[in-house]
């Protein structure tokens, strides 16, 4: 069984215009967010294998602080530019293209690719907020066979709801 968990980057900032879309960052209410979710994560107990972020600014800040709560390397922190703003078809991509020793993986990225690839997979929300996590079992020791017949959801987390 793998797992995987998808991480909606946490609240972005928005006080500078000329900053493009993808090089904003973390607003203050993500800087908080980011950490309380982290800590959250961490009492699961995993043992994170990967984590594969969004280019964005926003996006590998939001890796950055949950790596350095949950123990991972910042430098070994994947950055894949295809994941900013990626479909669903592109998620599943770079997922089902990781080496299946890889047993935990962190995804962090965007709406609405990551609500449209979590309806895909059969879990049920409306909108992932930002510095949500949702969470996946594979039901199967390699990562192609991501697919909804192969997983079940297996939590979902964010920073308003009652833990």
């Amino acid at each position: 069984m793998k797992k995987i968990i998808l991480v909606r980057h946490a609240k972005s900032a928005w006080d500078n215009p000329t900053l493009s879309d993808h090089d904003r960052p973390l607003a203050e209410r993500g800087l908080k967010d980011a950490p309380k979710m982290a800590k959250r994560l961490k009492q699961k107990g995993l043992t994170i294998d990967l984590m594969l972020s969004s280019s964005a600014v926003r996006a590998m800040e939001t890796a950055k602080i949950l790596a350095k709560e949950l123990g991972y390397p910042k430098e070994k922190i994947k950055t894949d530019g295809k994941l900013y703003h990626a479909t669903p078809h592109t998620l599943l991509s770079a997922i089902r293209s990781q080496s299946d020793e890889i047993k935990t993986m962190l995804v962090f990225g965007h709406n609405p690719g990551f609500n449209d690839l979590i309806d895909y997979l059969g879990g049920e929300i409306d909108n992932l907020p930002t510095s949500g996590q949702f969470g996946f079992i594979l039901k199967s020791g390699n990562w192609r066979d991501l697919q909804p017949e192969n997983v079940e959801v297996w939590f979902v987390d964010y920073p308003k709801k009652n833990s």
